[in-house]
């Protein structure tokens, strides 16, 4: 298992599209999820900067970039980076997961 931290950037006036994307085909979305190896995944959004920032858990063998890719490749501000409109964040502290 992968404990996956990343943050992204909504391009401007894309914010409702983003959450149309998520609420209308939620089902669809779980299962492709499940399908590239994600589980556990929260989204948090900051509306100032337009940031997203997720924390996910992966399988060993996931391909979170091409689901990534073909989501919302559309509506994220591209970088350099392996994952489409992110950029990875270091993690500094995992605590001991609890139910």
């Amino acid at each position: 298992m992968i404990r996956n931290a990343f943050k992204m950037k909504l391009k401007p006036g894309v914010v409702e599209e983003y959450k149309k994307r998520h609420d209308e085909i939620w089902p669809e979305l779980a299962k492709a999820h499940s399908d590239a190896g994600i589980f556990d995944y929260s989204i948090y959004f900051d509306e100032e900067s337009l940031i997203l920032f997720a924390f996910q858990k992966l399988s060993d063998n996931n391909n979170l970039g091409d689901l990534l890719n073909a989501f919302i490749g559309s509506i994220v501000k591209s970088n350099a980076s392996t994952l489409p409109g992110g950029e990875m964040l270091a993690g500094l502290f995992a605590g001991a997961e609890t139910e």
